[in-house]
């Protein structure tokens, strides 16, 4: 009888072990009120002030969240084509679906999740809390993983910098990226 506990317990501390995802997780405290962060997240203008030029957007569980780096790019290769909007909570949360680079059709083949959580901490200052989970192991996984713990961070201090200094000026980026697919 001991031993079959002992054993259980020992089945119990694996399968806790392995509940422990792997995950990326960045924070942030921008200086806008909940409200306006809240927008910068949940609508197609909104994403397209600070993450990528174009942006399709619907706030709702199973409703897109599709962000295109490259809108020049052949369907399925823009960046983030496809997605998912997964859980909505107004001025609180919302997750979607993502997607890895077009330069890992392995990884970017399957999804992972991304959930976003903001609360006030301040007079006019909002939380980011930042969640990118469901990796897979080996492969172009890792790859995929690197790219997203150093873009994160990245995509956080846009988000920032336009509640400071206004929305991003996609013209430079649009010509680089017009450019690049005319050259292939």
């Amino acid at each position: 009888m001991k031993r079959a506990a002992a054993a259980l317990g020992l089945t119990m501390i694996a399968a806790l072990a392995h509940a422990d995802e792997r995950r990326i997780y960045q924070e942030v405290v921008v200086k806008a009120p909940v409200e306006e962060v809240w927008k910068a997240w949940s609508t197609s203008e909104g994403v397209q002030s600070f993450f990528g030029p174009e942006a399709r957007v619907e706030a709702k569980p199973g409703g897109a969240f599709n962000v295109h780096f490259n809108p020049y790019a052949p369907p399925g290769l823009k960046g983030a084509d496809d997605m998912q909007v997964l859980a909505v909570q107004e001025n609180r949360l919302i997750s979607f679906t993502w997607n890895a680079p077009p330069h890992l059709p392995q990884a970017r083949a399957q999804r992972t999740f991304v959930t976003v959580r903001m609360q006030t901490v301040g007079s006019g200052e909002t939380q980011v809390r930042l969640q990118h989970g469901g990796w897979g192991d080996g492969g172009e996984w890792e790859q995929a993983y690197d790219y997203f713990e150093k873009a994160w961070p990245n995509v956080l201090a846009s988000l920032q910098k336009r509640f400071v200094e206004g929305p991003v000026d996609w013209t430079p980026w649009l010509a680089q990226m017009k450019a690049r697919q005319s050259a292939k």
